[in-house]
This record gives C-alpha cells, structure tokens and sequence, in this order.
C-alpha cells in the first residue's frame, strides 16, 4: 500500500508540472498537490450512478447540438462556395473553447469569486474539479462531470454568433474574436446567472433573482445581441440584399435542425442535473414548445405567403427550442406548448419582417431566431413560473432571510426584465469594444475577390464539392 501511496503522490505531482512551468502558480494555492488530487471518501459516496450517467448522456447531446447540428444546419443555408468555412466556424470552436475551458474558463464561470466572475485561478487547469461533487451546483455527480457539462454550453454558446457573419469575415478575425468574447462575455455572464454569489443566481446568494434553467441569457440572448452588433459592425455580403442567396442544401440543414432538436433534450433537461421529475418535466417542456412553434411559423408562412415552406416549418422548431430553454424547468408543459406558438408567431415576423425593415444582413437569423425567441421566453416565464413545476423557486430565494416566492407575477416579470436588459447592454457594449480591437489587430473581413471566390478556397484551400 506504501508503493501505491508513493506512485499516487508522484503522478499527482506530475500532472501539475504546466503549472509550475507557466510561473509556479501552484505555489500560490498551497504546496499539498496531493490533496488536491485524492477525493474525499465521504462525497464520493453521495454520487448517484443514475444521475451521472444522465449528466454525461446529456453532456453529449449538447456537444452533439454543436458536431453535427449546428454545422449540419448552419452550412446548409450558406451558398456553395461557402460551405467548409461556415462549418469550420463551429468545429473549431470544439477545440479552441475546450482548451480554454480547461484552462481558466470553467474557474471564471463557476469558481468562488465575486457578483460577476468568478477566480480564474481557483480551478486553473481545472485544479481541484475531480470525482468529488460540488454540492453548491450537483450533490450527486462527480466535478468534473459537471463541468464537462457546462463545457459543451461554452462550446456551442459563440457558435451560433458564426451565423450571423457567415460568407465573408476573415478567419483569423473570427479566431480571435472568439476567445475574447467567450473569456471577456460569456464566462462573466455564466458566472452571473449560475455561478456561486453571482448576481441574477436565485438559488446561490444573487441579489436580483433572474429565471434562467438553461441559457436564455447566458446562451441565446448574448450570442443573439453580439450577433446582431457584429453583423452591423462587418458590414453587408456583398450583393446583398439585391442578389438571391439561397441556401445551397436544405437537406442538410433539415438533418441539422433533427440533431439539434434530439440534443436540445441533454441541453435542458440535462439542466435539471438529476435523472429526477425535473429533468422530466424539462425534457417535455422542451419538446410541445418546438412542436407548438413550428406549427405557428408553419400558419403564419403559409397565411401571409400562400406556402408553408420546409425550412420555415425548421426554423420555427428551432425557434421553439430557443424560447422554452430559460423556462424549461419552471413552467407546465401546456405553458410551454403556449410559450412555443408565441415564439413561432414573434420569430417569424423578426426574420421577415424586422430584418427587412432595418436593412440588416444577420446572414443566417441568429438574432431573430434565438435572441428575439430567447427574450420572449425568458419573459413570458415571468409571467408563468410555477412553484409546484419547480419547489425550489418557492422557498430558496431569501431576503433579510425570509424565504421569497419566484413564482409567476408583476415582480417576477420585472426581475426577468433586468436580467434580460442587462444581458443585451452587456454583450452589445462588449462585443462592439471586442470587433473594434479585432479590426484593428487583424481586419475584419476578407476583401471582395476572396468574398467573390468564396471562403472555402480562399481561407482554407478546399472545395466542399468536386466538380
């Protein structure tokens, strides 16, 4: 047993010698690397096999929602030129995200910190995230389970601001703006909203308690708004809106939107982070909400242009799943059904409508499909959270200490209105500082004959198809 200690002590040892080479860091956390290594006996026995085995099924979906989802959905719409580059926006993200993750990013999202984010060097190389739970976000999955978790949420978050600037943004410019935004947005927001003390955290010491089960804010409405103020800021493909850009495969877009929808279930019902009634009533809300949705989208393309085409009837699914995310564990699956035909109604005339009266080019409607529906769930939910879906939101939230009800009503809504303002505010002012120092590091998009030969060979050398 003695060995078995020794070799325990020395690979522990060994695994944080990037951290002493990148400056002795660890020194500053204490010398006892192998007690950060073991686990304590006593949690390790409060895991739920059950629930973990959940957890890490859902962290898959989500990964799944990003390879082949949303690649699968994304390059579809885009012209054929345009193809590869457009699903290299989200492939690479796999890698970059994951890396900073582990890194620093899972410390600045959940580790203790202040209101706003957490220390980066608390789990730096994810120092301390191990078999043991973290009772304050999942009593009965292992850390580094649930931080695989959220892991796949960082991933897909600034994947879907690709989009939006699909067709003619620099690859490099893309590279770089993305590991600012998700490090100087995303982890602050996440923190926010469902890191420890973070501020709108109704259920871990927030001062302004803001509903939010599994990304409406933190997800669709920062990706959406930073989407949005990006495209603006790039400016418009060229040829558009006079040229017909049509989607070159809408095929492939239709097997993306079916992954997205199958993993949308680990997104939110995941969220539950138990294989419990929650995660239950989560995974049925989600689904009468995408179904309700594409059944509106599919009425109103079909009343105001005679014909319900395919891709409507995905896009209003995809709008449906966008609404429901924040309220998916607060709300009655009837309320969700009506949460989905509001978001098929609300996101069809922001896509049609909206973007043709402001003249905008949000190439693949990231702000009218996810921020507008995101917005319009998160605020709805106000309205409709329901303490008996969800106990929690009736007894946890305490002021002076006296337990506050988060239930449905005027006061509920107005705290759902602060975060979602906050949340627009914050990533629209961040994301237009973000594009100002990529444009002036790197410039921001290609120039006109690499635009005209497409990305595909112009960024990266390949052709999606032989000719």
């Amino acid at each position: 047993m003695n060995s078995i200690h020794r070799i325990r002590k020395y690979l522990s040892y060994y695994s944080y010698l990037p951290i002493l080479i990148l400056g002795g860091l660890t020194s500053a956390h204490g010398a006892d690397l192998t007690g950060v290594a073991a686990a304590p006996t006593a949690p390790v026995a409060a895991i739920n096999t059950g629930d973990n085995a959940w957890l890490l099924a859902s962290s898959a979906l989500v990964l799944m929602m990003t390879a082949p989802g949303l690649i699968l959905f994304y390059g579809g719409l885009v012209r054929t030129k345009n193809v590869l580059s457009t699903m290299m926006h989200s492939l690479i993200l796999m890698a970059l995200i994951s890396a900073l993750w582990m890194v620093f990013g899972y410390s600045a999202a959940f580790g203790a910190g202040n209101a706003f984010c957490g220390n980066p060097f608390t789990h730096l190389f994810l120092k301390g995230v191990g078999a043991a739970p973290d009772a304050d976000y999942a009593g009965t999955i292992p850390a580094q389970t649930f931080m695989l978790f959220q892991m796949m949420f960082a991933i897909i978050t600034p994947a879907l601001i690709s989009g939006a600037v699909a067709e003619r943004i620099k690859f490099s410019a893309y590279v770089l703006f993305m590991l600012i935004w998700v490090s100087l947005i995303y982890f602050p927001l996440c923190h926010m909203v469902w890191g420890k003390g973070g501020y709108f955290n109704w259920a871990l010491g927030g001062k302004i308690p803001v509903l939010d089960f599994a990304g409406g804010t933190v997800v669709h409405i920062s990706s959406g708004v930073s989407a949005l103020v990006f495209a603006l800021m790039i400016g418009k493909r060229d040829g558009f809106p006079h040229e017909p850009m049509v989607p070159h495969n809408v095929v492939l877009s239709l097997i993306g939107t079916g992954l997205l929808w199958v993993g949308w279930f680990g997104f939110n019902a995941g969220s539950a982070l138990n294989a419990g009634s929650l995660a239950t009533s989560a995974f049925a809300a989600t689904h009468f909400s995408a179904a309700a949705a594409a059944l509106s989208w599919a009425a109103m393309e079909w009343k105001l242009k005679g014909k319900p085409s395919v891709l409507g009837a995905a896009a209003g699914m995809v709008a449906g799943l966008a609404t429901i995310t924040p309220a998916s564990g607060f709300v009655t699956i009837p309320a969700a059904f009506g949460i989905g035909l509001v978001a098929g109604v609300v996101c069809y005339l922001a896509v049609t409508r909206l973007k043709a009266f402001f003249n905008y080019d949000d190439s693949l409607d990231v702000f009218g499909v996810h921020c507008v529906g995101s917005i319009t769930g998160m605020l709805m939910l106000g309205f409709l959270a329901n303490a008996e879906v969800n106990p929690a939101i009736a007894n946890t939230f305490l002021v002076n200490g006296a337990a506050v009800s988060l239930a449905g009503g005027t006061h509920q809504f107005l705290n759902q209105l602060i975060g979602v303002g906050f949340t627009a505010g914050f990533a629209a002012i961040g994301t237009f500082l973000i594009v100002k120092v990529v444009g002036a590091v790197v410039g921001l998009r290609v120039d006109q004959d690499e635009e005209s030969v497409g990305l595909d060979l112009s960024q990266h050398g390949e052709r999606a198809y032989n000719e």
